[in-house]
């Protein structure tokens, strides 16, 4: 553990090295025909089509980008991520927003354990699907209440980001301190039946996740933009990500959940998330309005409703 921990240490010195002090950037009316540019440079880049994202926010999120990097407009920032392909992975941390904590919004804890864990007991093998994963928080705390609930032997968790950073930190599992003591407040508030200091070994300022809440997670790339759907899930939890979708991207993603759950399987957005105008809401029923909390009806039902 003490030579993950330094290895954190050192990643959060490097990151320190950016420029913190916020500069004026170049506002012109060009912004949108560069944002474009950009947008098609990233994707015949690297791969990653962001041209379905909200626009207003993701624009808003490249003029931070452009603050924080100290440049004056977009098309020195393409100059820079075509460049340097680190500069690029910085340029991701900003694209991909990381909020999360370890069991956020309580309430879905408890909706969890009130309207999904019984319907979980009754499958041999369990599959999960966390899309949009970040860091890992939130993995892990589905984790801790699978184990709390029996059923966590007979999981597996597929947790999918399309940053690699975030991704690599998530496996690691390797938190502030700081973190485990504010989640706490929340792990009891969710129902939690222990203690969470039983699933970390803490050091210094730092808390790593038990191996044991390691070995059933699968943490791995996988873009709701592009890529195609897991089969056959009981449980998919997708929070404070589609809201940064356009209308587009949003049906593609809710479909490619439709695909990939199992008939009465579960599905979880964010709290400012809805089904309700998506082509694939008749397949759906609501378990819990205020969990943001979907099931899949039977196939029958779903055909009846047309």
């Amino acid at each position: 553990m003490r030579n993950s921990l330094n290895k954190t240490t050192e990643i959060q010195k490097h990151e320190s090295k950016w420029p913190t002090e916020s500069v004026a950037h170049e506002v012109g009316e060009n912004d949108d025909i560069q944002l474009n540019c950009l947008i098609l440079a990233i994707e015949q880049k690297y791969g990653y089509d962001f041209s379905h994202y909200a626009r207003a926010s993701f624009k808003r999120r490249i003029y931070d980008a452009l603050q924080r990097f100290e440049l004056p407009n977009m098309a020195v920032l393409q100059d820079h991520i075509l460049d340097d392909a680190h500069f690029f992975k910085r340029l991701l941390d900003r694209l991909t927003i990381i909020v999360t904590d370890f069991f956020r919004d309580p309430f879905l804890y408890k909706a969890l354990r009130e309207h999904v864990v019984p319907y979980l007991r009754t499958y041999p093998q369990i599959k999960i699907w966390q899309a949009g994963c970040s860091t890992g928080e939130e993995t892990y705390a589905l984790a801790m209440l699978l184990q709390e609930e029996g059923l966590y032997e007979r999981s597996l968790i597929y947790a999918t980001d399309i940053n690699q950073s975030a991704l690599d930190k998530a496996r690691a599992g390797i938190f502030d301190l700081s973190q485990v003591k504010k989640g706490s407040k929340f792990y009891f508030e969710s129902g939690g039946k222990t203690s969470m200091a039983t699933y970390f070994h803490t050091e210094y300022e730092y808390a790593a996740v038990s191996d044991a809440l390691k070995k059933k997670i699968v943490f791995s790339y996988h873009n709701l933009a592009t890529d195609q759907a897991f089969g056959e899930m009981q449980l998919i939890l997708c929070r404070n990500v589609v809201i940064y979708f356009d209308r587009q991207l949003q049906e593609r993603t809710f479909s490619l959940f439709n695909e990939s759950l199992c008939r009465g399987g579960f599905l979880s957005l964010g709290a400012k998330e809805t089904l309700s105008l998506s082509a694939v809401y008749s397949c759906f029923d609501c378990a819990d309005l205020e969990a943001r909390l979907y099931r899949k009806k039977m196939f029958f039902e779903a055909l009846s409703d047309g």
